[in-house]
């Protein structure tokens, strides 16, 4: 016999399906919490959160003073493997006494239930012969700057401002079925900045991947070669200073003898000016060695690390019979040398925006009135050169100076309106002879800055529903979850809903629409003993419509699931 219910949430239904599919919701059941049960289960407390972020809900209270409620929609509830969903008040005490162990371990059921399908994109990658790309970030999730409730929030740069709140460390990779798939989070303090973390967005990436490229452990050779070879002239002025330290002390002990010894008033007063010209001469002498001391230090640790690092990358490549090509994109922030020559030696191909605005200024000064610049976009021009060594970076780069203009009124002279940066890269490819190919693989990392605004104004994480910070945690990995997610299910909706010419085009929707309509609208939900119908509501925009799934025969994790198109409409969207 049917079992008919109505919904205000029509696609959170088949959402519900997919995640008992992929295991999800067994997962986070397995999870164990130290909280005491009543009516509702901690368990079902963190489902119904991620719920309510996959519905696009802009504050945690809207699950229960939305206009269509969350908690009262008892089809999506049973979708999604609950007798029913508790208040928000509930919600918000449980997130509330969230531990670290407890989140890290929720956060580790969501890598491991995408995980089969990150692996699939990166099989996919292999069969096409296509390195990884990937893309780092640092975004602000500011609060309140008069909040004092958000524990260990800091002052940092946030959207050109300095904000009170939180960063996130993001890496995503670019998918040949879905565009974009998130790899990772990691949540940091207001005041961390860009240039710290580049090192950890790659561990992030290689970690959650399981892939790398083989480590340059030959330039890192070189570096430490050239490193030991340039203490060369700090050993020998180490050794003259020394002994110009002791030859002061030796004169200042000579002349304390004599002034001990005389008992002329007037040759004494000589003798203790003196005498203090010597004490100045030590003191100078002693400076000068201290510097060269402390920079003698600082030379052998860097020595050290490398050589660490060295030894490090040298077993890495022992333990890699099959290294990938992979390239990381990233901005201005993460582009200090210290970071580009890690990147290099770790085996990235590397494009970076320099983060010292004095080397601008530097190729600026290399140009000419006569410098034919290369038109590469409809507001940008480039120059470069190849192979170019600079000063305190261990290795030569290819160096572009982009030159561009801003605002659209020509009534502004162009020297106001003229901007400039200067982009760097390292790898095999000539960039320098085709600078248009440059500025778009460079700019292609837009696809994480579009990632970003769709986690802001798509899942609103720049709301933060929570005031623990291992429940804030928790929202930032729920939120990138949830976008890859919704494209997994397009694909698995795709595949599994059965075809009919009142279907609903999922493929053809993009997740904002998704999140913002279909998964807040009417439909009517139609269990049979041989699947599940989802009829969309006359009052719905999508009357007419629906969705049919036959009952599951077996879990989406065992099926080797190599999609062999892209969906479009999941990749670059219009986020208003």
């Amino acid at each position: 016999m049917a079992q008919t219910q109505e919904t205000q949430h029509a696609l959170l239904i088949p959402w519900g399906q997919y995640a008992q599919e992929i295991g999800l919701l067994s997962g986070i059941e397995a999870v164990k919490f130290s909280q005491k049960v009543y009516e509702h289960t901690p368990q079902g407390k963190v489902t119904e959160f991620l719920v309510a972020i996959l519905s696009g809900a802009k504050y945690l209270q809207d699950i229960s003073l939305a206009a269509h409620p969350l908690d009262k929609d008892m089809a999506v509830a049973q979708a999604w493997g609950q007798s029913g969903w508790a208040d928000y008040t509930g919600v918000s005490r449980t997130l509330k006494k969230l531990t670290w162990s407890e989140v890290n371990a929720l956060v580790e059921v969501l890598e491991r239930v995408g995980q089969p399908m990150i692996e699939n994109e990166l099989a996919l990658l292999r069969a096409q012969a296509r390195g990884l790309d990937y893309d780092g970030d640092l975004t602000g999730l500011p609060v309140s700057n008069t909040s004092r409730t958000y524990p260990n929030a800091a002052y940092g740069h946030m959207s050109d401002e300095i904000r009170l709140g939180y960063q996130a460390g993001v890496v995503s990779l670019q998918s040949p079925t879905y565009g974009r798939l998130w790899i990772s989070v990691d949540h940091h303090a207001g005041d961390t900045v860009s240039c710290t973390q580049a090192e950890g967005l790659v561990r992030a990436a290689e970690k959650r991947s399981g892939q790398c490229p083989k480590r340059r452990t030959e330039l890192l050779q070189k570096r430490i070669e050239a490193l030991v070879k340039s203490r060369a002239p700090a050993e020998k002025r180490l050794v003259t200073q020394q002994v110009n330290l002791e030859t002061a002390q030796q004169a200042k002990e000579e002349v304390s003898t004599q002034l001990r010894e005389e008992t002329k008033p007037k040759r004494i007063a000589v003798l203790e000016r003196r005498c203090l010209r010597r004490e100045k001469s030590i003191e100078i002498a002693r400076e000068k060695l201290e510097k060269t001391l402390v920079q003698m230090k600082v030379h052998l640790e860097d020595e050290k690390i490398l050589r660490q690092r060295l030894e490090q990358f040298e077993q890495n490549n022992l333990e890699n019979p099959q290294p990938v090509k992979a390239c990381f994109r990233l901005d201005a922030g993460f582009g200090t040398y210290d970071n580009i020559a890690l990147l290099i030696e770790m085996g990235y191909e590397v494009y970076v925006k320099l983060h010292n605005h004095k080397i601008t200024e530097m190729l600026r000064q290399k140009n000419s009135p006569d410098t034919v610049w290369t038109r590469v976009g409809d507001n940008a021009e480039m120059v470069a050169w190849s192979g170019l060594e600079l000063q305190h970076c261990p290795y030569p780069l290819d160096v572009a100076l982009e030159r561009f203009y801003t605002g659209k009124t020509h009534t502004v002279p162009a020297s106001f309106r003229e901007k400039h940066s200067a982009l760097a890269h390292f790898g095999d490819p000539p960039v320098t002879t085709n600078l248009r190919a440059w500025f778009n693989r460079y700019n292609a990392r837009q696809t994480i800055e579009a990632g970003i605004k769709e986690t802001k104004q798509v899942f609103y994480l720049n709301r933060l529903k929570v005031r623990s910070e291992p429940a804030i945690y928790l929202q930032e990995a729920m939120t990138i979850f949830a976008a890859n997610f919704i494209r997994w299910a397009t694909v698995w909706i795709e595949q599994h809903a059965l075809p009919s010419e009142n279907s609903l085009p999922l493929n053809t929707m993009g997740v904002k629409k998704q999140v913002q309509v279909a998964a807040n609208t009417s439909a009517t939900v139609i269990h049979y003993s041989g699947g599940m119908l989802l009829m969309f509501s006359p009052a719905s925009v999508f009357a007419g419509k629906s969705l049919f799934f036959s009952a599951p025969s077996r879990s989406l994790w065992r099926i080797n699931f190599l999609p062999l198109f892209t969906f479009l409409s999941l990749i670059a969207q219009k986020l208003l």
